[in-house]
């Protein structure tokens, strides 16, 4: 059996290893098209923040790691794939012939359409090179200014500020984490942030970057009527799925490749997984593309077990999300925004910086947001994911959420 996984990050490791556990013989075909080994963006930022070197970003340490495992590390770019020959194109004329093949090739960031967005200075944190890049011009004292103020933002924002710089954070939404967290929380997160230090405009934009006559620096209009001098500008605006690759190719696509629950697509024989791939939402039903990392660790697990020839189903993608921000962590799973007709508990405590939301469908939990309150979050995750009917305990979830380990072991 000839396994090709187009895609070196997370999604296409996890998923050879799991091919290889599978089927002891079979060849397998890693393609990436980045001249570094394996290695994971979520670590980038703890490069940046000095807490490793580039080879603490590597996703397997050992450098014969993969050749002992019979899987083959090819570097090249996918031009096309042709999934009723079976074969894939690389950029440098060479085609790979399958039996099955993964498409785990990720996102890539999205430049939002500003004025000067090419000009030197101004970095996405999405490759090692842009950390490079990044590092180069974050020195302790330099003027950084960062677009968005997301999931990834925020980890991003974490380790500019611990290298020093003066850093000021533009969101477009009426606060931090606007897309994982509710509003309370989010403007929270951006009050704390503050506290360290960290300038933050919500609920506006970049209008404008320039030039000035002072070399390496760049002029930032701001959509408040601001305006800014910096030495670096950092994007954190927003990624899309990497399927520019499969015009032609038969293969369905949206937002994102479609998949079914044992992430194959309309192509019997080809597979999708991770950021690149648009499966059935847990919490919703609806066809969407969760591009976070745990995510991405078990549909490639699930992939690999159904290319290998074993029927595995996925229970939905879960949005899962837990984040430190200087040092204040927050989490929010399932559908934690609510639902029309549900129920909502919700305890805030500003002072302290503690926060819990707790959205339900009739007795059951559906989605849940914290702050603060690390000890709820494996259970916020576990009544959700298993749809636990909580009877009367939703009644006292409604009055004190932070109840909801007393009703998670009432329920066990």
């Amino acid at each position: 059996m000839k396994y090709v996984i187009i895609g070196a990050g997370p999604a296409g490791v996890i998923a050879a290893e799991t091919l290889r556990k599978t089927d002891a013989s079979g060849s397998i075909v890693i393609v990436g098209d980045e001249a570094e080994p394996p290695y994971s963006r979520m670590a980038l930022p703890y490069l940046l923040a000095g807490k490793v070197g580039e080879e603490g970003t590597y996703l397997r340490k050992d450098q014969g790691y993969f050749a002992s495992l019979g899987i083959e590390i090819r570097q090249g770019r996918v031009n096309k794939v042709d999934a009723v020959g079976k074969s894939v194109a690389l950029d440098d004329g060479q085609l790979l012939p399958y039996d099955r093949l993964l498409l785990a090739t990720g996102a890539h960031p999205v430049a939002p359409p500003i004025p000067g967005m090419d000009l030197p200075g101004i970095h996405p944190c999405w490759t090692l090179e842009d950390a490079r890049h990044i590092a180069r011009l974050a020195k302790p004292g330099a003027r950084v200014l960062q677009m968005g103020a997301g999931f990834v933002g925020c980890i991003i924002m974490e380790a500019l500020a611990k290298r020093g710089v003066h850093l000021t954070v533009v969101e477009m939404g009426n606060r931090m984490v606007p897309r994982m967290m509710t509003e309370s929380a989010g403007t929270m997160i951006r009050t704390w942030v503050e506290k360290k230090g960290v300038k933050v405009y919500t609920d506006t934009r970049v209008e404008v970057i320039e030039a000035t006559d002072t070399p390496g620096v760049l002029r930032v209009r701001l959509g408040n009527g601001k305006t800014l001098e910096a030495d670096l500008v950092t994007s954190a605006t927003g990624v899309s799925s990497n399927i520019g690759f499969l015009d032609g190719s038969g293969i369905a696509t949206d937002v994102g490749v479609l998949v079914d629950d044992q992430m194959r697509t309309n192509m019997a024989d080809v597979f999708a997984a991770g950021d690149v791939a648009q499966a059935r939402d847990f919490s919703t039903g609806k066809m969407m593309v969760n591009a976070i990392q745990p995510n991405a660790a078990e549909q490639s697990h699930i992939a690999a077990l159904n290319m290998a020839g074993n029927a595995v189903n996925s229970p939905g993608s879960l949005a899962i999300n837990v984040l430190d921000t200087m040092g204040l962590i927050a989490a929010s799973f399932g559908q934690w925004w609510g639902t029309e007709g549900g129920q909502c508990a919700e305890l805030i405590d500003e002072k302290n910086f503690r926060y819990l939301s707790l959205q339900f469908r009739e007795d059951v939990l559906i989605g849940a947001t914290s702050l603060g309150l690390t000890q709820h979050v494996g259970v916020l995750r576990g009544l959700i994911q298993t749809r636990t009917h909580l009877g009367e305990w939703k009644d006292h979830l409604l009055k004190d959420p932070t109840r909801i380990m007393e009703a998670y072991l009432a329920g066990a």
